[in-house]
């Protein structure tokens, strides 16, 4: 999805961000960064870019209108005048100030870009990254001199991990660009992408196909049991469905697919009624009708739990046919299950 190959770095402005709410300092550098070589360059650009790779597209947004969106006026700005890089990056720098005062924020340093000859889904475009380093590394060098080694530390940045990043690709202005986000504290706060940029998924297939999932998952494992009589083997095959569906289809279609999985009618009526439910209680907006993210596909598989856990002795993991596993109870109460095989390996 996106090729940074042939990517130029054309400017670059870093700036200390520290905790509003903890009266931490905001620190405007003076001047455009130089590098010591060109290797330098190539590690800050492994550092800023690397992590991105077939991420989520989000567009920014606001609950008016998206023009209200700061962010996105900066970013605007920037796209039509690259020139002005040093003073809007102080704006944005200023405008994660304001927003950094959870308790939880950790003060650091924010890295304004602007890229030339990106490719996002083999399209040429500019794009503009944000690059927050919040937590620094102790490393250990070993100097040789003469015949003498002289151990010491330094505090430094860990290039393979990114804490806070974003890309935005001068693509679908209109519709709030194409955005990349990398978090790797999102659990903590969820400030960088609610609060500094204000961005939402984009109606995309990789986000039809991750929300639909999810809605699913959400019905056979929550929902199924309280209206039918079903156990965690029922569950754990139409789960297998659900994922076999999208992993061998190109396209998704809301009707093949129920009659696929859910095959009976009254289910069927009972995922359509949950499904329009959870879309209206979670704001979520699903097309009946989209090609299928392998993308997505990957990522919501792993949610998609296959093992049947018996007490603390046994896993079973059903990956296929339901009907080789029977359930059963023995007169004393003791209850079993019955699996047939083939081969044993």
């Amino acid at each position: 999805m996106i090729e940074f190959t042939d990517i130029n770095l054309e400017g670059i402005y870093v700036h200390q961000v520290g905790n509003k709410l903890r009266d931490e300092n905001f620190k405007i550098s003076n001047e455009n960064i130089t590098f010591s070589n060109d290797e330098t360059q190539s590690y800050l650009l492994k550092y800023f870019l690397s992590p991105f790779n077939n991420n989520e597209v989000y567009n920014f947004c606001h609950p008016s209108e998206l023009e209200l969106n700061e962010i996105y006026l900066f970013v605007k700005r920037l796209f039509s005048s690259p020139e002005q890089l040093y003073k809007i990056s102080i704006d944005i720098s200023k405008h994660l100030y304001e927003q950094s005062t959870h308790p939880k924020i950790n003060g650091g340093d924010l890295c304004i870009c602007f890229f030339n000859n990106c490719s996002f889904d083999g399209v040429k475009c500019n794009a503009i990254g944000f690059f927050k380093s919040e937590v620094k590394d102790v490393f250990l060098k070993f100097d040789s001199i003469d015949d003498n080694v002289n151990i010491k530390h330094v505090n430094g940045i860990n290039i393979n991990k990114l804490d806070k990043g974003c890309l935005v690709f001068d693509l679908e202005e209109e519709k709030g660009y194409k955005v990349c986000v990398i978090d790797s504290k999102s659990k903590d706060t969820q400030y960088w992408k609610n609060d500094f940029l204000n961005i939402k998924p984009a109606s995309d297939e990789y986000h039809f196909t991750n929300d639909f999932l999810s809605i699913t998952k959400e019905y056979v494992t929550k929902q199924l049991s309280d209206e039918f009589e079903v156990n965690k083997t029922d569950q754990i095959d139409l789960l297998n469905r659900s994922v076999d569906y999208f992993k061998t289809n190109d396209k998704f279609e809301k009707e093949e697919f129920e009659k696929s999985v859910f095959q009976s009618e009254e289910l069927i009526e009972s995922f359509r009624s949950f499904d329009n439910s959870y879309r209206d209680d979670n704001e979520i907006e699903v097309s009946d009708s989209f090609d299928i993210s392998s993308q997505a596909v990957k990522k919501q598989v792993r949610a998609f739990k296959k093992v049947l856990k018996l007490d603390k002795n046994f896993h079973i993991y059903i990956h296929g046919d339901k009907e080789l596993i029977e359930q059963g109870v023995e007169k004393d109460g003791r209850k079993f299950y019955k699996i047939y095989y083939k081969d044993e390996s």
